[in-house]
């Protein structure tokens, strides 16, 4: 069994899947589409909420100060290192899976399959996290219009308990059904839902949605940028008894672990392999662009906000709305909420599409159930895991409180970044001559930077966050025992 489980797929299998009737999707994705579900992915709750965190600190954590502009170029630059890797293997084998699949064609089986189940871990615990903040903002915009929703409407159970136990009185306003009380996230179930019909219907008109999202919010981050430039102060950079860095390197650090978060997204990109155009050329491009924009974005706009707020204002959930209210143009933080709402949206948006393609792959070797891998006969999407995906995340974002759940994505990506980037190194030892689209410069220096700079962000995380993530992988072997390990398609070929 020991050497079963390793068994590994071949590119030349690979490649000859992606011809089958049965699971060949639309191909109809543009460089510039995959650009924009990069931008989409990564420019979101990071930039208009995550930053403000990062640069004050919490009660539990330090923050970066005004290094947060340097914990940024840190994080852009880790990534870069996997951003090559992920380039070079989607080229080499365009096909949906993301690191799954390039794991199984390196690593063997066993590998395959916890990475997978570490990227259901990621995408799933970042489409819940991430509608849940699209609701508080949608809610938050709601009343600044005079419109409120009840709310046993607009929270999950555990925050809406503790709602109630702040104000007793609201109890009345409440339904209850067999003695209990009912409360729901309404909003994130219906932003999960919409988003579902629109994958259903198609990756084109998906790409097409996401692209107006990215061009709106892209408009709104320049509409701050051009109007806080005029009211930056040099002193905000270094401030008596704080200076530039504040709590040292270490802070840095920790700003750099948190906004990591703000990140990911490019690795989604290559979930899109079968249904790109021109894969070979068009994958490396769209994973190093988003990359290298989003970068410069963060830290033009991070620029920007510490100028105009001392950092140790910045610790809250809007940190660029409330540095436009902190200059008195209040009309323009609704502008910058709307933002934010676009911004969310855009990446609930690619998260899924990102999930339901890799239980896609996962399903089409039959490690998980065979329906994950239908493909509409008239959409050529993989409508039944993007239902599928859909009704959980919907589920878990209107009645569970994510809380520091979260931190489990940034883990879960930085192991997968890990397992490319050692994939790349030994791809290259094992076949030298395969003839590839794209070439991770300087291998195997910049994939050992990589897996070094993932491993050294994710030793920055708590201790509570590695024991969940434990916790999920064992769980996962315990599936692929009594189910992966026997329905295997790969296996049962050898």
């Amino acid at each position: 069994m020991i050497k079963d489980i390793f068994v590994k797929k071949n590119v030349e299998t690979l490649l000859s899947e992606n011809l089958s009737s049965k699971t060949q999707l639309r191909k109809a994705l543009s460089r510039w589409e995959l650009v924009a579900l990069g931008v989409g992915c990564i420019i979101g709750a990071g930039i208009f909420t995550v930053i403000g965190t990062a640069t004050a600190g919490t009660d539990f954590r330090i923050g970066a100060g005004p290094g947060i502009i340097v914990s940024f170029l840190i994080t852009g630059l880790a990534c870069s290192f996997s951003a090559l890797c992920y380039a070079e293997f989607s080229s080499l084998i365009p096909i949906s899976g993301s690191a799954y699949t390039y794991s199984y064609t390196v690593l063997g089986e066993i590998i395959a399959w916890i990475i997978g189940w570490d990227l259901i871990l990621e995408y799933n615990v970042a489409a819940i996290s991430v509608s849940i903040s699209w609701s508080a903002y949608v809610v938050s915009l709601l009343q600044s219009l005079g419109i409120k929703l009840p709310i046993w409407l607009s929270l999950d159970y555990k925050t809406f308990l503790h709602q109630i136990s702040l104000n007793p009185s609201l109890v009345k306003e409440v339904p209850q059904f067999l003695g209990y009380m009912i409360s729901l996230n309404l909003p994130a179930i219906f932003i999960i839902s919409l988003i579902t019909i629109i994958m259903v219907i198609g990756i084109k008109e998906s790409s097409f949605v996401n692209s107006i999202i990215v061009i709106t919010k892209l408009i709104i981050l320049l509409f701050f940028v051009l109007i806080g430039i005029f009211f930056i102060k040099p002193i905000n950079f270094n401030l008596p008894d704080y200076g530039f860095f504040p709590n040292g390197w270490n802070g840095v650090m920790v700003g750099g672990a948190l906004i990591f978060f703000a990140y990911i997204g490019f690795d989604a990109i290559s979930t899109f392999a079968e249904e790109t155009k021109n894969p070979q050329k068009d994958l490396p491009f769209g994973i190093i662009g988003s990359l290298l924009i989003c970068t410069i974005i963060y830290i033009v706009v991070s620029i920007v906000l510490i100028g105009i707020v001392p950092f140790t204002e910045l610790g809250r959930a809007d940190p660029i709305a409330y540095a436009l209210r902190y200059i008195n143009i209040e009309w323009a933080s609704g502008i910058v909420s709307i933002g934010a709402i676009m911004a969310t949206t855009s990446v609930i948006l690619v998260l899924l599409l990102g999930q339901s393609r890799i239980f896609f792959s996962i399903a089409r070797d039959g490690l998980m159930p065979s329906a994950f891998s239908k493909v509409h006969h008239k959409f050529k999407t993989p409508y039944l895991s993007s239902i599928i995906t859909g009704c959980v995340i919907a589920f878990f974002a209107g009645f569970i409180n994510i809380g520091e759940a979260a931190e489990l994505t940034n883990i879960g990506t930085l192991f997968a970044f890990i397992i490319v980037c050692i994939s790349v190194i030994i791809l290259k030892i094992k076949d030298p001559n395969r003839p590839r689209p794209f070439v991770t410069p300087l291998n195997p220096i910049i994939p050992a930077l990589g897996v070094i700079s993932c491993l050294y962000l994710a030793l920055s995380l708590p201790l509570i966050t590695w024991m969940r993530f434990i916790i999920w992988f064992i769980i996962g072997i315990v599936i692929y025992i009594f189910y992966g390990y026997k329905h295997s398609k790969v296996r049962k070929t050898i």
